[in-house]
């Protein structure tokens, strides 16, 4: 059964940083782009940043561009988001979600229904004074 589950969110001040993880079981993450999203209260469902099946390609959403750094970690299966000087704006429910790609070299999306085979349940980051 694929499976992956988000961890690190918490309550944090702004300018702070915290390391959000995205651990997969039942499949093995080198196969896969693995996607994260965020929803935020009220809001719609948007891409933050997604790494292909090689581990080379990375996209950012512009809104995190220079403070959010995608990173893998094949020997834990585990896909991180490093969220660096973080705003209140960035206080959402965080989810990963994953798509199997045998082409090691394609680009990855931050289109939310590309990611067909699997879904966290989130890990929340409240960014609040």
């Amino acid at each position: 059964q694929l499976r992956l589950v988000e961890s690190g969110g918490g309550l944090v001040q702004p300018g702070g940083s915290l390391r959000l993880s995205c651990e997969a079981s039942g499949f093995i993450t080198d196969d896969y782009a693995i996607g994260w999203f965020r929803q935020a209260p009220g809001k719609e469902r948007e891409g933050v940043s997604c790494i292909n099946s090689s581990g080379l390609g990375k996209i950012y959403a512009d809104a995190v561009k220079g403070r959010f750094t995608i990173s893998r970690d094949s020997a834990k299966n585990t896909v991180y988001l490093q969220i660096t000087s973080l705003k209140p704006e960035d206080t959402a429910m965080y989810y990963c979600a994953a798509k199997e790609d045998e082409l090691l070299f394609r680009v990855c999306t931050l289109t939310d229904n590309y990611y067909t085979d699997v879904w966290g349940a989130g890990t929340l980051v409240t960014v609040s004074s």
